[in-house]
């Protein structure tokens, strides 16, 4: 395993890319001062994980990218690529060549790769751990690391060995496994006094519970009682209910009975009336009715022949009479008037009809046409007051969204202002960065767009006052943001994008003292901001540069962390629109109000107009009516006068016929009066035997009266008959009676009794929530001796009513806490577990460290005497433990004694020995637990030629074991290596790599 290459990319004065392919063996650097011949060991400390600006000479870390010259701008970015051959597989990797780079962005951003895969710096020293180069990189020695050898502390020359045997790995084994064992310790306190906060809330909640599960018993029985008495309560009521269902059968029977033994009655009573009146009527009573009507009829004739005589006699005197004749005449005159009469009325009730008919016509046209406009006015109207109410509605939810927004961007200004307010007064504050700069009009909307957030922040003088203001808003818990004016010159250059313009030409500073500061801050800002026309082109740039800004015209922020459509709304320059949108809401909300209020005056009017014309519908109505009865009242006029007018022509129509009827009449007055006197005759005769017959009447009379008087000993016998069927009637319409009143109270009985029923039946299913066969079906409870259910029921009830309130969610808050307190049992149990678990691990750690460390400096110790010897002939060096008790945090002294001089403080040595024992110790190290490859940086500047010498043999014996890439002046060094790397600076302020391999001859 060895160093392949090097590869350096803006890394401190190599500003071009540069390769340095490397060899096994022995790689001397070399190169005049200034070159950047440290540069290369900065790099390879760099890449390998050095997290310290000074272990790479520097103030900090971003120093390391290249800064730039005079000629040449300055560096986003440094990256260093390490290539390991890893052929012999020491790195737990499968690839024969192993490349880690790492990169810094001017931003502070951080990135670490192995093989072009993103990682952490944990995963690049995992990988070389095992390889023998740790976090301490005592694999690299420079120049200050010898006389740190010598001077540190024994703890830190212990570190040396530690890192270079692997005791490293198992020292952060165990400060993972003490930092876990401090966690497991706090949760173990954490644990118990959380279980000791349970433990003291289970005992009362332990009690409540007590309570709550008896009440729950006791609750329990009581609504099983309940269950069962209801259940016999609702088949009682059943039962009674099917029991009157049974009486009213047998009630609605019986009186059917009654009903018919009364019809029986009925029938009986009424055959012994009609036989009665049979008896009465059929018999002497019926003859004796009979004689006194043919008497009545007899004696009626006898007058009625007594009046035809009289007739008979007066028409006999009148037959001649002409008088007879003028009196029809006159008839016939008075008929003929009448008629005229009738037919002059008629005419009148004719035109009358017209004009009824022509004011019904005009009634219904006015009718129509008044009611048929006035709707549709109504109509139109509410349809317009519906229309201006939808607009008014739009317009006050568009006048609340915009003042709801203007608030709330009155809040979001309100609360900038104050931490706007609060950072202007601090020290060092020059004003926010939209009051130092201008910007042309048009383009106002896409340079806010592009400086963000930055825009409103504040502008700080220096690094130290923007630090200061942020750290007071960080205290005061305010909102602001800060901005720097540092050194901008030249850090970040401005991108290109083909088909966009940079915005940086549309905006300025204003004149003063700083403007040249912060149109450097501008150039900054807006290094990687671009405008576009279009929108879509802004989506395809951002998609295709991930590191650059797109905005638009309309304030459009197009970015791969957000895309923002639309101007910030945080600006005042938004809270200005927001006021201009508020007003505009308020103007369209007073003419949709003003539209409103007139569509309602236009809806009362006509709403007023419909009023009116109801109410002339009214009078419409009321003259329709009186049309009507008019009509009615001609009808009935007309129909009379009609009626009138046919009898009018039917009496002329018989005068006129008994006019000519008594023309001839005179011819034949001598028949008649013949005729006359036969009638007279025959009307005496028949006179004489009607009154033969009224005597024959009367003698019938006399007898049938007598016959009468015998027959009433029979009627007496069928009324007794007929009173005892009267009086049993009586007593059955009694017992009818009292059947209906027994009838009507079982129905009142069932009525009461399915109102209970169904009472039970809502009771239970409201209180109890189950239905009445759940009800029915459950058994009798066990109950004590000697009680009975309700009893029972009552003394639940009462036991209920003593233990008064309890909390019904102790039991499952008890059960709740109580399982909280076994699982915190168990965690309790488990945190001690684990911190066992982790004492385990410490002490096994702790003997590997011992047992590694032991190893590796019984090693050390060795070598370094050996090699002591080999580098100071004659003389002696060893080490020693300051406290060979405690091999976890024992030091290490070095004792030297060159050949000749009897010190003992290494402080007495001179610099060349000096730095030949600190060499002898470093590669004592090297050899106990060797590492691929070792870099040094000018170590032997301080040694002579004999020590030099030394030292080269030193190195020759190494090489063999390691690669060794040296940086140094000597020449001897030079002669020494395997291949030289030279370092030279170019004119452009860039340094610049050579590479010669040393042959044989030319060495």
């Amino acid at each position: 395993m060895f160093l392949k290459s090097l590869t350096l990319k803006g890394f401190k004065s190599f500003a071009d890319t540069t390769v340095m392919e490397l060899e096994p063996g022995v790689t001397v650097v070399v190169g005049p001062n200034g070159s950047g011949k440290s540069n290369v060991v900065d790099a390879i400390a760099w890449v390998l994980g050095a997290q310290a600006p000074s272990s790479v000479r520097s103030q900090k870390m971003d120093d390391v990218i290249f800064a730039g010259t005079s000629k040449r701008p300055a560096l986003g970015r440094a990256e260093v690529v390490l290539t390991i051959d890893n052929s012999a597989g020491l790195l737990p990797i499968e690839f024969s060549e192993v490349s880690v780079s790492r990169t810094l962005f001017r931003s502070g951003e951080s990135e670490y790769a192995i093989n072009g895969i993103n990682c952490r710096l944990l995963d690049v020293q995992d990988l070389l751990s095992d390889a023998g180069v740790g976090r301490q990189q005592h694999v690299i020695v420079s120049q200050g690391q010898i006389d740190a050898v010598l001077n540190a502390r024994p703890e830190d020359r212990r570190a040396i060995i530690e890192e270079a045997s692997g005791v490293l790995k198992h020292r952060k084994r165990k400060e993972k496994a003490e930092r876990r064992l401090e966690g497991t310790e706090a949760n173990l306190l954490r644990a118990q006094d959380l279980l000791r906060e349970v433990r003291r809330q289970l005992r009362p909640l332990e009690r409540q519970a007590d309570a709550a599960r008896r009440h729950g018993a006791v609750a329990a029985e009581l609504r099983n009682l309940q269950l069962y008495i209801a259940g016999r309560e609702i088949a009682a009521l059943r039962a009674r209910l099917e029991n009157s269902a049974v009486s009213k059968v047998e009630g609605e029977a019986n009186e059917k009975t009654l009903r018919a033994r009364l019809a029986s009655l009925d029938t009986a009573v009424m055959a012994d009336e009609a036989e009665l009146t049979a008896r009465g009527e059929s018999g002497t009573s019926d003859d004796l009715v009979r004689v006194e009507q043919l008497l009545g009829r007899a004696r009626g004739q006898i007058a009625v022949l007594a009046e035809r005589r009289r007739s008979v006699e007066r028409d006999r005197g009148q037959l001649a009479d002409s008088g007879v004749i003028a009196s029809l005449e006159a008839d016939a005159a008075t008929a003929r008037e009448e008629l005229e009469r009738v037919s002059a009325a008629l005419s009148e009730l004719s035109k009358h009809e017209v004009e009824l008919a022509r004011d019904e016509a005009a009634l219904i046209a006015d009718q129509a046409q008044d009611a048929q406009s006035a709707q549709m006015a109504v109509r139109d109207a509410e349809t317009a007051l519906d229309a201006a109410t939808a607009t008014y509605a739009k317009a006050v939810a568009a006048s609340a969204g915009d003042v709801a927004r203007l608030e709330t961007l009155r809040a979001s200004v309100a609360a900038n202002a104050s931490s706007f307010d609060e950072l202007k007064s601090a020290s060092g504050a020059l004003g926010s960065l939209s009051e130092l700069i201008e910007v042309d009009a048009e383009w106002q909307s896409a340079v806010h767009a592009g400086l963000s957030d930055a825009l409103n922040a504040i502008v700080m003088s220096d690094k130290s006052s923007a630090r200061e203001a942020l750290a007071s808003l960080q205290r005061s818990d305010a909102m602001g943001a800060v901005v720097s004016l540092g050194d901008w010159t030249t850090k970040i250059a401005p991108v290109a994008v083909q088909g966009a313009s940079s915005l940086r030409a549309f905006v300025r500073a204003k004149a003063g003292a700083n403007a040249s500061a912060v149109n450097s801050l501008l150039d900054a800002l807006l290094a990687r901001v671009v405008f576009v026309d279009l929108f879509d082109r802004g989506i395809d740039i951002v998609l295709e540069r991930p590191d650059v800004v797109v905005v638009t015209s309309k304030g459009d922020r197009l970015a791969t962390t957000s895309l923002r459509v639309g101007p910030n709304a945080v600006t005042a320059a938004a809270l200005e629109r927001a006021e201009v949108r508020v007003a505009a809401s308020a103007e369209t909300l007073t003419q949709a109000e003003s539209a409103l209020n007139l569509r309602r005056v236009e809806v009362v009017s006509v709403r007023e107009r419909l009023a009116g014309v109801r109410s002339t519908q009214v009078d419409i109505d009321s003259r329709a009516t009186s049309v009507v009865a008019r009509r009615r009242e001609f009808d009935a006029k007309a129909a009379g006068l009609r009626e009138r007018k046919v009898l009018v022509d039917a009496r002329l129509n018989e005068i006129e016929s008994r006019l000519q009827a008594d023309q001839g009449a005179r011819s034949s007055a001598s028949e008649q009066r013949s005729r006359v006197e036969a009638v007279l005759g025959a009307v005496v005769r028949l006179s004489s035997i009607v009154e033969g017959h009224v005597q024959t009447l009367e003698a019938r009379q006399i007898e049938l009266q007598e016959l009468r008087r015998r027959q009433s000993s029979e009627v007496r016998e069928i009324s007794h008959r007929l009173d005892e069927a009267r009086r049993e009637r009586s007593e059955i319409e009694k017992q009818l009676e009292g059947q209906r009143e027994r009838n009507r109270r079982v129905e009142l009985e069932e009525s009461e009794v399915k109102v209970r029923l169904e009472g039970a039946i809502e009771t239970l299913r409201r209180d109890l929530e189950v239905e009445p066969q759940r009800a029915i079906d459950t058994p009798l409870p066990e109950l004590p001796e000697g009680t009975n259910p309700l009893a029972r029921q009552r003394e639940l009830e009462r036991e209920l009513r003593l233990m008064g309130p309890i909390n019904p969610l102790a039991l499952e808050e008890f059960t709740e806490l109580q399982l909280r307190n076994t699982f915190l049992e168990e965690q309790l149990e488990d945190v001690k577990n684990s911190r066992r678990e982790l004492m385990k691990v410490i002490k096994q750690v702790d003997q590997e460290i011992q047992s590694n460390f032991a190893a590796a400096y019984a090693d050390v110790r060795d070598n370094f005497t050996k090699l002591f010897a080999m580098l100071f002939p004659g003389g002696t060096g060893r080490l020693t433990l300051t406290n060979p008790d405690d091999l976890l945090n024992t030091g290490i002294e070095v004792e030297a004694k060159p050949s000749g001089k009897n010190v003992k403080k290494l402080s007495l040595l001179s610099g060349g020995e000096r730095s030949l024992t600190a060499l002898a110790y470093l590669f004592a190290v090297f050899r106990s637990r060797p590492s691929p490859f070792y870099v040094m940086d000018e170590v032997e500047a301080a040694l002579d030629d004999v020590n030099l010498h030394r030292f080269l043999a030193l190195v020759h014996e190494f090489r063999q074991e390691a690669q060794l890439l040296i940086v140094s002046h000597q020449k001897r060094t030079m002669e020494a290596g395997d291949s030289l790397l030279g370092v030279t600076m170019q004119p452009g302020g860039s340094s610049r790599v050579v590479v010669e391999r040393v042959t044989a001859q030319s060495a």
